[in-house]
């Protein structure tokens, strides 16, 4: 920053001058020659070799999904996961609000539940196939003495029933029947291996979180059953009392949701308890040391509508399996 001149030392302002080079690729090294010339013009400082690095940006955060949007995540194969809804977190009042129910739907209590993300349908045929084949699973129903149906006029178990033959006509879009409790946490461990995400049964404060979807009444379109809304007995739709509905054949209740009232039993993640004494208020798995027995939610083509109630529950062995069981999955979303 200095030069001669007229035989005196003369201080020259130092400058900086700065360039912004844009374009670069990533992870390249880019050599610049830099001239440096004196501000008389006479002198002339030797080149230099500048290295620069462009850094990577920092990965975008993950993505947020709004409550109401959906999303299928892929497997290993290329194939598709089931559809998925985000189910928006809130409170709601959890039992026989209606009155006229059973005990073991009360007492009514209060439950905030975070925020989730729920099969839109009751995962299907097509989509319990993808698991066997690429497992070779067997479910329970076909290692043991069949599907419970009704033939002859009695309910028994059939030994050639299961999933792949439920006494009834089915497509890769009806709902998956003849499942247990441990063949549907069979697939969603599956799932979670095939995709990263922790994929698993509804808690039954889910569950009725979500069928209810911001309603209190029996059903969430109202108290009575209507004609042709669902698929239970005497529901006036053209699987009433016969079979499983193709999933998505009626109206999704507010939340985006097929098939919570009838069609099939569902699944929760819970063991049995009497009552809602002591229950947890904050949505999470109602827990104990005897498991044996598990829940079920939503009523089935074969029940009569006061079963396929909102508020409804029922008990059963976590290793049995019928025609009119199936279920759907869960998973936690972003914040």
């Amino acid at each position: 920053n200095w030069q001669i001149a007229g035989g005196a030392v003369q201080s020259v302002p130092a400058t900086t001058t700065a360039y912004v080079h844009t374009g670069l690729q990533n992870n390249l090294n880019y050599t610049y020659w830099v001239t440096a010339v004196s501000a008389t013009g006479l002198a002339s400082s030797p080149s230099i070799t500048v290295v620069a690095t462009p850094q990577a940006p920092p990965p975008p955060p993950p993505a947020v999904l709004a409550a109401g949007e959906s999303f299928r995540d892929t497997l290993k194969d290329g194939n598709l996961g089931p559809e998925m809804v985000v189910i928006p977190a809130g409170t709601f009042r959890m039992g026989d609000i209606q009155g006229g129910g059973w005990n073991d739907e009360l007492p009514v209590h209060q439950v905030s539940v975070a925020r989730f993300a729920m099969g839109r349908y009751e995962v299907t045929v097509g989509e319990f196939r993808l698991f066997v084949d690429a497992t070779g699973y067997q479910t329970e129903a076909e290692k043991g003495k069949g599907c419970v149906v009704y033939r002859d006029g009695l309910w028994q178990y059939v030994k050639e029933a299961n999933w792949r033959n439920a006494s009834f006509t089915q497509t890769d879009n009806h709902p998956v029947t003849c499942v247990s409790w441990h063949d549907a946490t069979a697939y969603l461990d599956w799932l979670s291996e095939q995709t990263g995400k922790p994929y698993r049964l509804p808690t039954e404060a889910e569950w009725e979180y979500a069928a209810r979807a911001g309603t209190e009444t029996k059903y969430w379109w109202g108290n009575e059953i209507g004609t042709n809304l669902a698929n239970c007995y005497s529901s006036g739709s053209e699987w009433s009392g016969k079979q499983t509905a193709p999933v998505g054949s009626f109206q999704a209740n507010p939340f985006g949701l097929y098939d919570t009232v009838g069609n099939l039993w569902e699944w929760c993640a819970d063991p049995w308890h009497s009552n809602y004494q002591g229950a947890p208020t904050d949505g999470r798995i109602w827990d104990r040391s005897d498991t044996s027995l598990r829940l079920l939610r939503g009523g089935s083509f074969d029940n009569v509508p006061e079963n396929c109630r909102a508020a409804n529950r029922v008990r059963v062995s976590s290793d049995s399996h019928s025609r009119g069981r199936g279920f759907r999955g869960c998973a936690d979303v972003t914040l």
